[in-house]
């Protein structure tokens, strides 16, 4: 085992999990109010229904290309 690697990934993890606490902070100090969201929370993905097409259609038992 490469400890050297180990202690990369780490790091990285390290990074990560910073990052997450910061946004969480961002988010206890901002009170709920009207308007626009600020700037950084726009790049934060939105949790919920999937974009419109992602869904497949379900297959009809007369179907060609069913199985």
């Amino acid at each position: 085992m490469d400890l050297e690697k180990v202690l990369d990934q780490l790091r990285d993890e390290l990074h990560n999990l910073q990052a997450a606490i910061a946004s969480l902070e961002q988010l206890q100090q901002t009170s709920r109010r009207r308007g626009r969201p600020p700037a950084w929370l726009a790049s934060v993905p939105k949790p919920g229904r999937p974009k419109k097409g992602t869904r497949s259609k379900p297959k009809k038992p007369g179907d060609a290309n069913s199985d």
